[in-house]
Formats: structure tokens, sequence, C-alpha cells
């Protein structure tokens, strides 16, 4: 069993940036399929970024593309979302995810996990 505990949120001006933290424990993500969703206000999860930690494919949304880069350290126990160029519209709260069984299908087109967290809150002011 894997828990997950975001970290690193908070309150920027438009245009800084912030690094996101997932520490894992329980166990590592080493061979998982990870990734970043965010949740806006009465909206559904929206998928943000994932890395496979078997082979290292990574995977953007289309508008994070160019200013957010996902990665995980050495050890494979910390997901990180290096987010640069903040924008208002970035503003949501910021769970990281894992799927077990490395299902990377799943989790990015479907958003299904096996393991998720609390979530972090992120709010960009213009």
């Amino acid at each position: 069993e894997v828990q997950l505990v975001e970290s690193g949120g908070g309150l920027v001006q438009a245009g800084g940036s912030l690094r996101l933290s997932c520490v894992a424990s329980g166990s590592t993500l080493s061979g998982l399929a990870a990734g970043w969703f965010r949740r806006f206000p009465g909206q559904e999860l929206e998928r943000v970024a994932a890395l496979h930690l078997r082979d290292g494919a990574t995977y953007l949304a289309d508008s994070v593309r160019g200013r957010f880069t996902i990665s995980a350290d050495s050890d494979k126990r910390t997901l990180y979302l290096q987010m640069d160029r903040l924008k208002p519209e970035d503003t949501a709260v910021y769970h990281c995810a894992a799927n077990r069984r490395g299902y990377m299908n799943d989790l990015w087109k479907n958003s299904r996990a096996d393991y998720w967290g609390r979530g972090t809150q992120v709010t960009v002011a213009s």
C-alpha cells in the first residue's frame, strides 16, 4: 500500500513558479505510472502531467506543455511538478496519483489510479 502526500502549493503572482512534491510512503513509486491532476472548483479532475517510473516516458496536457515539468527523484519516492510561467487559470487543487500496475493508459486517459493524495492548493494571482 502506498500513501501519497503532496506539498509545495501556495499563493504566487502570475508569471511566477512553484514546485510541487508528492512523497510516497509504504512503498516506492518504482514501476508505477504516476501523475498530477488538478481540480477546479465545482469541476471534475483534469489531467496535468504523468510519468512512467519504469521507462521514464512523460505526458503533459496541452494547457501546461512548455511551462510544467514532471520528474521523480532517483530513489523514486518523490514525484515533482515544476510549474513555471504560472497563469491565473492554473489556480486549482493539485493531486498526485499512481497506478500500481503501471497502466499509463488507465492513469492518463481515464484518471484511474489506485492511490491518491489529498491535494495541495495552488493559487495564482493576476
